[in-house]
């Protein structure tokens, strides 16, 4: 469930807000167990989720780094050549 969360941090261009919910949303959902609340708690999840949403936003907005950015497009190809040794595929 949490693989899909990634490192949002340090990234050219910086993180989106989509990106940042949907990290939000499968943190969400690892910690309460289930990929969509029952009726009666879906305002509970869904105000966790604004709520871990708005505090990584905030914790993206104010970490520092003298690092270089990192590009998407390179990160996304290295996790692509992890999984193809890892699972033997070539897709």
């Amino acid at each position: 469930m949490c693989r899909s969360i990634r490192t949002l941090f340090n990234f050219e261009p910086p993180a989106t807000d989509e990106e940042v919910a949907a990290a939000a949303l499968q943190y969400v959902r690892k910690l309460s167990g289930s990929t969509s609340p029952s009726k009666a708690n879906e305002e509970a999840f869904d105000k966790a989720v604004e709520a871990v949403a708005a505090a990584t936003r905030e914790l993206l907005d104010s970490l520092v780094t003298t690092a270089a950015p990192r590009d998407r497009e390179e990160e996304a190809a290295k996790a692509k050549a992890r999984a193809a040794e890892r699972f033997g595929t070539a897709s």
